[in-house]
């Protein structure tokens, strides 16, 4: 009996992070699709388009958005599993857009579209991270 005690401790924690739910799923789409884009740019040989750079900031403004209810539940109380992995993460995932942004300016050439599908494919497993990092009970 115990032991369901327990799983029911742990799967209540993951059922109530805020890092996981729609928003980080939406994100997580919202990256791949971009990555599709960019890469599907890349093989054409086209440089990063305003498609691109407006996906950047779409995804810029989700990961903003998600970074904001990390914070708000912290603020009430809760707490992530591994704190400092946790906000290495959160600061990473929401430098990742602008750092693609700005590597794609510099290269404007099929490669920029490249950086771009590379940073939108990191982002996914940011963000999971994240999660993983908020949902671990008792290192």
């Amino acid at each position: 009996m115990p032991v369901t005690g327990t799983a029911s401790i742990t799967s209540a924690a993951a059922a109530g992070s805020p890092v996981d739910g729609i928003l980080a799923t939406a994100a997580i789409v919202l990256s791949l699709v971009l990555a599709i884009w960019a890469l599907v740019a890349a093989v054409r040989h086209r440089a990063p388009d305003r498609l691109q750079f407006a996906g950047l900031a779409v995804l810029e403004l989700a990961l903003l958005a998600l970074a904001v209810v990390a914070l708000v539940a912290l603020g009430g109380g809760e707490r992530p599993g591994e704190p400092g992995a946790f906000f290495g993460y959160l600061v990473t995932l929401v430098c990742l857009p602008p750092l693609a942004w700005v590597l794609a300016r510099m290269e404007p050439t099929r490669w920029g579209s490249a950086i771009v599908c590379a940073i939108c494919l990191v982002t996914p497993v940011v963000v999971v991270r994240l999660q993983q990092t908020w949902e671990v009970v008792g290192g």
